[in-house]
């Protein structure tokens, strides 16, 4: 198109060219030596879906805690604006009660329905207390909305297997709630000491128990005979051994009611 209007003009006297006609064939020399191309963005190659927005936020609080979980931060880990976010999930609550229920989901999906009660209940037990110990912040948070499927799950995984074990009517409520709240408040209390000496830079546990261990056995003999007595299995014990004897004595108990 250039080169004819270059022909077209060099065969013209230019007196006799219109001036929008020089324009034109000006404005066209410019336009064909410029190259125009769309603004690049960067943009995600998948599909934004609320499963992935809360595992980025599963692995931002693992990584850092509840205070690292922003939406701004969430939004550079997942290459994407905050108002993408949004659409999914209303604000950072209802984004730490998600986490949460995918959390317990994974616990409860591996619980085998077929599997006698008592040992459903312990294994119930346990994937909770190694989920919080594994996630820190899960352990608040399934107090936090207890009407959320979190805990409900949890509740209804204990409640269900008490029924079944033929304890009776009106002991179910208070049997299930005693032992549910073992399991959070033992594996609150034990991500929290872990927490603890991650933040105190004590990485060898033996050597914390020892220490303690230590501290007990140094005691007045009048003051505190029994601390004294156990110092050794404060020492040695493991914590997972220790959390599903406290669910035995529980169950123990439980049975035993008429």
């Amino acid at each position: 198109m250039t080169a004819a209007i270059i022909e077209f003009l060099s065969g013209s006297e230019w007196n006799d060219v219109p001036y929008i006609v020089i324009g034109m064939a000006f404005h066209a020399c410019q336009d064909a030596g410029m190259k125009t191309e769309p603004p690049r963005t960067e943009r995600r190659a998948d599909a934004l879906s609320k499963q992935r927005i809360v595992e980025a936020a599963i692995e931002i609080l693992d990584a850092d805690g509840e205070t690292a979980l922003t939406f701004r931060a969430l939004a550079a880990r997942l290459a994407t604006g905050s108002g993408a976010i949004y659409w999914h999930v209303a604000d950072k609550g209802e984004l730490l009660a998600a986490a949460t229920d995918e959390i317990v989901a994974r616990v409860m999906t591996g619980i085998v329905p077929e599997v006698e009660p008592r040992a459903a209940i312990r294994a119930i037990a346990l994937g909770v207390f190694d989920a919080i110990d594994a996630h820190p912040w899960v352990g608040a948070q399934l107090t936090r909305e207890p009407w959320r499927p979190a805990l409900l799950l949890v509740f209804e995984g204990i409640g269900g297997r008490l029924q079944t074990l033929g304890v009776p009517e009106r002991a179910q409520f208070d049997a299930a709630s005693t032992l549910l709240s073992y399991v959070i408040g033992v594996g609150g209390q034990n991500a929290a000491h872990a927490r603890m000496a991650r933040d105190e830079e004590r990485t060898d546990r033996s050597a914390f128990l020892g220490e303690v261990a230590d501290r007990w056995s140094a005691l007045s003999a009048s003051g505190y005979p029994f601390l004294r007595h156990v110092a050794a299995q404060m020492r040695d014990h493991d914590d997972r051994e220790q959390f599903l004897a406290g669910v035995d004595l529980i169950m123990a108990g439980i049975a035993a009611i008429q």
